[in-house]
Parts: structure tokens; sequence; C-alpha cells
């Protein structure tokens, strides 16, 4: 998590590191989304400032940012699952403190179900051609083709990384 927390103004230029990106207003979203892949494949869909959903090159869930929250993936300890944990910025005397909260199975269905939600709004709407493109990185790359058919190979129930490390 950065030192400052600002608003993003222009995710299309400074999410760098998603090295085909696009920016586009979808029908069923207030504001246009930013989304994007690594040169692994690995996945980011910025949803405005917030929520913000990052993904491994297997289409795991690695981090999330909503409501103020990060979210991360952590192994469960003796398995090769993942679960999630969020944590809290808490400023006291010149410093940054994260409290951590390890999510009970009730919030994570909650907050995988309400990630699904909005991907499948997403996917919809991208099938059915309600969106347009403000913008995209490399300007030549068929970017919303790619989300499409990423998102048409999503797994159902949404997995859980084992890490929140790219892989």
């Amino acid at each position: 998590m950065a030192r400052q927390e600002n608003d993003r103004e222009d995710l299309l230029a400074e999410a760098t590191a998603l090295v085909e990106r696009v920016e586009v207003a979808v029908a069923g979203f207030e504001r246009p989304l930013v989304a994007g892949f690594r040169q692994d494949g690995s996945a980011s869909i910025y949803f405005g400032a917030e929520p913000a959903y990052h993904f491994n090159s297997l289409g795991e869930l690695r981090r999330g940012y909503v409501a103020g929250l990060l979210y991360k993936t952590e192994r469960l300890s003796g398995t090769t699952l993942g679960r999630l944990v969020s944590l809290k910025r808490h400023r006291a005397a010149g410093e940054v403190q994260l409290l951590r909260h390890d999510l009970t199975p009730d919030e994570t269905c909650r907050f995988l179900d309400a990630l699904a939600n909005r991907l499948t709004i997403l996917r919809q709407s991208l099938e059915q051609r309600n969106y347009q493109i403000v913008g995209q990185v490399p300007a030549d790359a068929k970017v919303v083709e790619r989300l499409r058919d990423w998102l048409e190979r999503l797994q159902v129930p949404i997995v859980i990384a084992s890490s929140p490390r790219v892989r």
C-alpha cells in the first residue's frame, strides 16, 4: 500500500505495470473503469479509484481494495488454499499502522459475491457492446476483446490465491 492516499486521476497513464490496458465507460457503472494485463497475463480491474481487484496469471484473486480497506490473500496453514485478510490504515503519532482482520467465511462469501456481481455486469455489458472506449495502451491493442475473453474463462466461484504476489 502506498504511503500517500489519493484519488487516482489518470489510471490509464499510471498503471504502467499493465502492458495492455483500457479505460472504458461501461453500462451499469457510474464511472469509467480501467482494466489491463501484466506481461504474464495477470489482470487488474479498477472500478474508478475503488473498488479495485488484482488477479494472478491463473485468474485467482490475489488483492483487492474496497471501501478504504486493502484485501490480500494468504495461504491457509497446512494447505494450498488461500484466504482473505483485510488491512486498515490507522494513523497515530507520525506513523501508519495496518490493522489486520481475518475475514470470516461469511465475510469472504459477501466479498466474493460482490466481486462476482461486478464482473458479471461487466462481462454482460462487454458482450452486448454496451461500452465506449475512452483510451487504451497500446492504441492498437484489442484489450476489450482480451478482457471479455478473460472474463468468460474466469472460474466461478472466484478462487482465492494462496499468495498476494503476481507469481
